[in-house]
Formats: structure tokens, C-alpha cells, sequence
């Protein structure tokens, strides 16, 4: 449900240097020198050999198209400007002189990889070559500034090597709200008009779609749906605490981050669940802590009241009405079982020093305190329960998509979707399938099925070179040879030159951040601002 007149941008046609772009519902094959820029001409021997004339031609590359269908080996890619235009077989194309020709032999070739989750700090040498760097070329940030919309206009523009960004608003949260006490630009919302003139605002503001948090009341929640609608802009975000997730779903929130509360209209003990999340307190002096604190005996609850027919009739609710979750587990990991991450990890290297404090004040102050060793090991469990919430959503057919709340604490810029692709593997889902929830998936949400998410002719060339096979193992898609930016080769070795280039922004002193950008200052209100996750939206990927 992209919002109207962008949606019209992205499904317009393009004309593509030599030919007319392709819908991307045509099957891969053949076609005609006008609609691709191929010539044909007699070979010396049987068949018909193709001659390729483009700007950039991957050869002798196995492609996983990510549609589902077996890998194809030795292939040739032909990109002309930005888009696909020739996918054939390596024996039966003669690419023409003049074309970049690159040989693939024993490489893969992925669609360019989708976060569905991330808040980019205000660092511009350090978050968008981060993201290229790992192959992710699609983000939606979930917490929209001012320089969000500028980095997502000269991306599209062509002034920015980064990747295509949907921009949400500011969130919406109630009152009070999960961020008193820190100085993170949100809007809050204690009424119904208020939430109707946030939406309106925050339209107005650019935002690609409208956030919805927390400890937004019921009343205020379908206050700010229907203004959503009438504005013609989506919703998405958190499942407010006020509101069960099949009443958010058939409100027409299509999208939910994280998993604190997608179980609990799956257990036999709803009703008692529902009671304690009315009496949530807000502690002002630590509100996020204390929200922690309280939901947790509630997620234990619902982990182990979990009840077989509730949870395929909520999951059938949210199939029909094409709603997603974006289970967010690498953030949950480092929040269930903090103990697993190291101030050691060689990524560590591509942030400012000052991150890893930050995220030690995070973990700390935000997760930890008050947390007994009972509820340690309560949370090491849950993890398991979340891993196997996730598996049985997938397999009711829920769609699922990646997403890493990125920069919460070790959540790093383009490394962890790989970490997250892992963990939805050994929550259930094939490779395939989880290569889906970062490639065919988010193209489907976003509205842009069209141009993105798999690779296919007339597509956007946005690709990602491997070193190995993913579906052999989906760690695979670490191991990045490549990147493919909108039909400009990122080789290997400006791929390294890439990365060595954010290592020593990394060094650079930093003055600090706009509050409510890259941080406010090292006391963590930095880290807590990065907390604030969860959302939808749909996109100005320009096709």
C-alpha cells in the first residue's frame, strides 16, 4: 500500500538506454534486439549466438534469482545504464567491444540484499559504504530526520553512492512516553486529535510512511490508522501495548517489528496478559528500563501458555491480510543473551570508539538493570521461543522480512542482515527463504516487485557477487566478492578500498551529533536513542 503518487512513479515505465524497460513479471528468456540492445547474429556453429552490447556484462556467474527456482550456472548478465538487460547463457552470448567485461567463473550472484530495520547515525562516511560494502542496497530507516531525507534524495539522485532508503516519520508515541527523559526527537501523542495532526505534520515532512510506537492508547491508535488512510500514507511500526495485533492487523497496519508482543494473542492466557499490560507503569526517570522490566513476566507467560489453534488463527488473520513481521532477532539476541557478544569483535573497527561505551551504557542501563538471575536465564530461554515463534509463522505462510534494528548494541551497518539471514535459518526458514526475506519479500512490500528484489530482466541491476553458494549455507552471503549499485560495479578491490576508507572515518574525531542523530553524548543517551525501532513503509526507489 505504497503511498499513491510514488507508487505511480515506481510502476511508470522507464526507457532504458537502446529499448523500453520490461515488466518484471516477464519470464527471463530471449528477447528481441530492440527490447534488450542485443543484436543477433549467425554463429559458426548450431544455435543462435547473441551479441551482447552494453555498459557492464557478468559472465560464466551461477545465478540465484531469488524467485525461488535452482541456481543457474554460467551465466551472462548484460546491464545497460541501470537495468538488466539480458540474462542468457554464457555459451550462447558474444559480448560486443566496448562492454566491461567481467569474468565470474565459481561466483554467485545474488539480487542486492534489503534491511528492512535500521537508524542510521548522521555519519555519511561511514553508514552508506558500510551498507553498499556488505551488498544490503535497499534500508528503511525507522526513524526519520532531516538528513535521512537528504542522504535518501541524493542516493536517488545519484549524487550519493549509498543504497535506495524508505524514510519513516518520527515516531509517534503516547503519553508518557517510552523516551521521557531523553532527548530523542519523537512526537508524542495523547489524544485523538493530536495523533491526526501528527500524521498530517509528518506527511508533510516527507516521510515515506508513519511510525507507530509503544504506549500509543487504543483510542489514539485508530485515531492516527484513520488518518493514516485519509492521507493516503502507511503505518507501521510497533504493536502498541493497548492493542492485540489482530485488531492493529485488520486496522491496516501491514508490518510489525520485533517480537515482544506477536505472541501474546497466542496464548491460552490472554486475558490475564492483556490485564497486566494495562497496568504498565512508565517510571519517568528510566521509562525504557521500566517498560522491560515489566513486559517480561508477560513474554514468559505468553512463551509458555502458547496455544496451537489461537496462533494459526492469528496467523492466518495476518496472511490474509498480507501483514509481515519483521522479527528484528538480532536485536532480541543481544537483548535475551548479552553475554554471547564480545567487546573484542573486529567490526568494531568500522565505528567511532566512542560506540562500544555507548553500547555497554545500553545494555546496562536500557536491558539489564534490575534484571535478577532468575530473569537471566528466563531470557537465555526465551530466545529458543522466539527462534520457534518465528519458524511457525513461516510456515502458516506469514510473510517474513529482515530486518536488524541497526545500531543497537552490536548490531553493526551491513554486517549483521548477514547475521540476521543466520538466525532466521536456525529459526526454520530455508536459505531460500530467508534470502527471500531480504530480496523478494521487502520488493513486494515496498510496491516495488517491479524493479527490485530478484534478478530478472528490465530489474534495477542492484546485485551482489558471492565467493560461494548461499543455499549451500546461508553464511555464505558474508563471504561478498562484488556489489552491483544500480548498474556500477563495485569490484573486490574498491570494495576493500571502500572499507579500509570507513575504518579510518572511524578514526576521525567527531563532533557530537544533532540530538536525536548520532548521539547526544557519552553519557549513553546516544545508545538509548538507538533503541527506538520498528517500522514499515513503502519507497522512492526511482524506476
Amino acid at each position: 500500500m505504497p503511498e499513491p503518487t510514488r507508487r505511480n512513479i515506481l510502476r511508470t515505465a522507464a526507457v532504458v538506454t537502446g529499448g523500453v524497460f520490461m515488466a518484471a513479471t516477464q519470464p527471463a528468456g530471449r528477447a528481441s534486439a530492440a527490447e534488450t540492445g542485443v543484436a543477433e547474429t549467425a554463429p559458426a556453429g548450431n544455435g543462435a549466438l547473441m551479441t551482447a552490447r552494453g555498459d557492464l556484462a557478468l559472465t560464466h556467474v551461477t545465478a540465484i534469482d531469488a524467485t525461488g527456482r535452482r541456481p543457474q550456472p554460467d551465466m551472462t548478465v548484460l546491464v545497460r545504464g541501470e537495468r538488466i538487460a539480458l540474462i542468457a547463457k554464457s555459451r550462447e552470448v558474444r559480448i560486443a567491444p566496448g562492454t566491461k567485461t567481467v569474468d565470474l567463473t565459481g561466483k554467485y550472484l545474488i539480487p542486492g540484499l534489503c534491511d528492512m530495520h535500521v537508524h542510521s547515525d548522521d555519519l555519511e562516511k561511514i553508514y552508506p559504504p558500510l551498507y553498499i560494502a556488505n551488498g544490503v542496497t535497499t534500508v528503511r530507516e525507522m526513524n526519520g530526520l532531516p538528513f535521512h531525507y537528504e542522504w535518501r534524495d541524493r542516493v536517488e539522485g545519484g549524487s550519493l553512492l549509498g543504497p535506495h532508503m524508505v524514510v519513516a516519520s518520527r515516531m509517534i508515541d503516547g503519553t508518557p512516553s517510552l523516551w521521557d527523559g531523553i532527548p530523542l526527537p519523537i512526537i508524542k501523542a495523547g489524544t485523538e486529535a493530536e495523533a491526526r495532526d501528527a500524521v498530517r505534520k509528518l506527511k508533510r515532512e516527507g516521510a515515506d510512511f508513519i511510525k507507530v510506537y509503544t504506549r500509543v492508547s487504543r483510542p489514539v491508535y485508530h485515531a492516527l490508522a484513520d488518518e493514516a488512510r485519509r492521507q493516503g500514507i502507511p503505518f507501521a511500526g510497533h504493536c502498541p501495548d493497548a492493542v492485540p495485533m489482530p485488531e492493529a492487523s485488520d486496522a491496516g497496519q501491514r508490518s510489525f517489528e520485533h517480537l515482544f508482543w506477536t505472541w501474546f494473542s497466542t496464548s491460552s492466557r490472554e486475558a490475564e496478559i492483556r490485564r497486566g499490560l494495562a497496568e504498565i507503569t512508565i517510571d519517568s526517570d528510566n521509562a525504557y528500563n521500566s517498560w522491560f522490566q515489566q513486559i517480561h513476566p508477560l513474554e514468559w507467560m505468553a512463551a509458555h501458555s502458547y496455544d496451537h489453534k489461537k496462533a494459526a488463527a492469528l496467523f492466518a488473520q495476518l496472511v490474509a491480510n498480507g501483514s509481515r513481521q519483521v522479527p528484528t532477532l538480532t536485536v532480541h539476541q543481544v537483548v535475551d543473551r548479552p553475554d554471547d557478544f564480545s567487546p573484542d569483535d573486529e567490526r568494531l573497527k568500522y565505528l567511532p570508539a566512542s560506540r562500544l561505551r555507548e553500547w555497554q551504557w545500553q545494555i546496562e542501563e536500557l536491558y539489564l538493570a534490575g534484571r535478577t538471575p532468575e530473569e537471566f536465564a528466563q531470557h537465555r530461554e526465551l530466545f529458543g521461543h522466539r527462534l520457534r515463534l518465528v519458524g511457525a509463522m513461516r510456515r502458516a505462510g506469514v510473510p517474513i522480512m529482515a530486518g536488524t534494528d541497526t545500531i543497537n548494541p552490536y548490531t553493526f551497518p551491513g554486517f549483521s542482515l548477514h547475521d540476521e539471514l543466520a538466525l532466521l535459518v536456525e529459526a526454520g526458514l530455508t536459505p531460500m527463504e530467508a534470502l527471500q526475506a531480504a530480496t523478494l519479500e521487502p520488493a513486494r512490500f515496498l510496491g516495488v516487485e517491479h524493479a527490485l528484489g530478484t534478478v530478472q530482466k528490465g530489474k534495477i541491476a542492484d546485485l551482489v557477487v558471492l565467493d560461494a553458494n548461499p543455499l549451500d549455507t546461508i553464511r555464505n552471503t558474508r563471504m561478498v566478492h562484488a556489489v552491483v549499485v544500480r548498474g556500477r560495479l563495485i569490484s573486490s578491490e574498491q570494495r576493500a578500498r571502500m572499507l579500509a576508507d570507513v575504518e579510518a572515518a572511524a578514526q576521525e574525531p567527531t563532533e557530537p551529533a544533532s540530538v536525536g542523530s548520532a548521539g547526544a553524548a557519552a553519557s549513553g543517551l546516544a545508545g538509548a536513542r538507538r533503541t527506538a525501532g520498528g517500522c514499515d513503509c513503502h519507497g522512492r526507489v526511482r524506476a
